[in-house]
């Protein structure tokens, strides 16, 4: 009886991190209208305790998508437009003499937050793109040797434009494999857009939207998440789908393990999102395309042959047997 109420008491909770879920992703999407899909991932990535890239042409919303995000929450933002200019101190802070007290007192940059926007992240140098790298990786930064933590569900969303744009630098390998998930959003369709044009209080939206969650039920759902069961079969086709891409003929690089536990990660996150309890192999998926296909690096040959990243992926997918 006792293990059937504990069973019970986690439903419930389960259900209640569920509804939460669904008025966020509600309230996202009367500000970013048409794409619900693309809202789902984000939020399984922010859930999860990753970070994403959201990468497209200039003017399809991806800045806007950030700043709704981190309005419907009770966390701290920082917004930081990344310029060819920009240095790490600018991110990270510097450490400062006061003649006063005879010390170095430390001024913290714009990353001490728990969200933060990192508008045109390709625009700045790679030197200053990688002074994310730890706080990322192990959500702590280092200034002259000494180590300041972030929070834990601390989150990077950036914003990038296509490569061929002027005045861009690509981020390298090591950056790339720090965000869990790669989203493109793309136009919308005729209808959307018209709803879009003929909206007049769409800045007025935006400035009042109510947050929907704060950090107490974030560190519930990065608790939560890591018990929604995934059988083994599920894990041994996560494990198949990275190292198919390892041992692929047309990839110099291939998904990281990272890579595979942040396919994990968020499967879970998606089961909750969905309103199930347990990951199923369609969860594994539909995201594997957003979770692995950034990090892969083409050989040379496929590279200039015209081959991408996510048709390899998807070749991979469609040969890798889907567990029944």
């Amino acid at each position: 009886n006792g293990t059937r109420h504990l069973k019970a008491m986690s439903d419930d909770n389960l259900a209640i991190l569920g509804d939460q879920a669904t008025e966020l992703r509600t309230q996202l999407s009367t500000v970013i209208r048409g794409q619900d899909r693309q809202i789902d991932l984000m939020l399984c990535a922010f859930l999860s305790g990753g970070h994403v890239l959201l990468e497209d042409v200039p003017g399809t919303g991806k800045t806007t998508l950030a700043k709704a995000l981190a309005k419907s929450t009770a966390l701290r933002f920082q917004r930081l437009q990344f310029t060819p200019d920009l240095l790490p101190s600018d991110i990270l802070g510097v450490s400062i003499f006061n003649p006063g007290n005879q010390s170095f007192e430390i001024h913290k940059g714009p990353i001490f937050t728990d969200i933060l926007l990192a508008d045109e992240i390709n625009r700045a140098s790679p030197r200053t793109q990688s002074a994310l790298l730890e706080a990322m990786g192990e959500r702590q930064i280092s200034i002259d040797g000494e180590i300041h933590s972030l929070p834990p569900h601390f989150f990077v969303i950036a914003t990038q434009n296509p490569i061929e744009f002027h005045g861009t630098y690509p981020l390298p390998e090591a950056q790339m494999d720090r965000f869990t998930m790669r989203l493109k959003l793309g136009y919308v369709d005729t209808e959307t857009e018209m709803q879009i044009l003929s909206d007049t209080d769409a800045d007025q939206q935006m400035a009042e939207l109510p947050p929907r969650i704060d950090a107490e039920l974030i560190n519930q759902f990065a608790k939560r998440i890591k018990q929604i069961p995934i059988d083994d079969e599920l894990k041994h086709y996560v494990i198949a789908l990275g190292q198919a891409t390892r041992n692929h003929p047309r990839l110099a690089l291939g998904a990281s393990l990272r890579a595979s536990i942040g396919l994990v990660n968020c499967a879970r996150a998606l089961a909750i999102i969905d309103g199930t309890n347990f990951v199923t192999p369609e969860h594994i998926k539909s995201l594997a395309p957003h979770v692995l296909a950034h990090r892969l690096v083409l050989d040379n040959d496929s590279s200039l042959s015209g081959h991408t990243q996510q048709a390899v992926l998807e070749e991979i997918i469609a040969e890798v047997p889907i567990p029944r």
